[in-house]
């Protein structure tokens, strides 16, 4: 039990103010379907975390650092260049699938976790504690808490802008940052 309530407590406080926080407000307000979204980040994180956990241990020493922050960087500037391509029909003129909500964020999530500190507390936690499952489930739960409300924040705000045009700008601005701080390695972006 251990390691579930100290996995959980970790990434939790690890968490807050992270960039996928960011991503959870920003995916929100652009898809405006929170369901499929807190679906998407729990997915991802699942995923993410069982091979953090799993393969952590092997792979640990064989990536270069630097090698992580340039697939990191054009990761994220991959999804700013996505962000800035609209819908078929742009702002409030057509409902978006929520599939597409789905598969954005798995996709997205998936990718801003790699390398991040909570993927790097997941390798460390498992390696610690045991059995896996509970660290993978604690990991999980505590990107949990602090997403959730992130997603439904940001529902809310979508609700009052009339123009989705504007979110689709930022969100690109945002991500083409974070893929170019970690691309020259300024801050603690991995």
């Amino acid at each position: 039990m251990d390691a579930l309530l100290v996995s959980t407590g970790v990434v939790a406080v690890a968490e807050i103010g992270d960039k996928t926080q960011l991503l959870a407000l920003i995916l929100a307000a652009r898809f405006r379907r929170p369901w499929p979204i807190v679906l998407g980040i729990f997915c991802a994180t699942v995923l993410n975390h069982a091979l953090a956990g799993w393969l952590g241990q092997l792979v640990a020493g064989m990536l270069n650092p630097d090698l992580l922050r340039w697939i990191i960087g054009i990761g994220f500037l991959a999804i700013a260049a996505w962000a800035l391509i609209p819908d078929e029909m742009d702002d409030d003129e057509a409902p978006i699938k929520p599939y597409g909500a789905f598969v954005a964020t798995l996709v997205a999530f998936f990718i801003a976790e790699m390398g991040d500190k909570t993927q790097v507390a997941t390798v460390a936690l498992a390696i610690k504690y045991q059995p896996l499952w509970q660290v993978v489930l604690g990991t999980t739960i505590g990107m949990m808490i602090a997403n959730v409300p992130a997603v439904w924040l940001g529902k809310w705000i979508a609700s009052h802008l009339h123009h989705l045009r504007l979110v689709r700008f930022v969100a690109a601005a945002v991500f083409a940052l974070l893929g170019l701080l970690a691309i020259f390695n300024v801050g603690q972006l991995t």
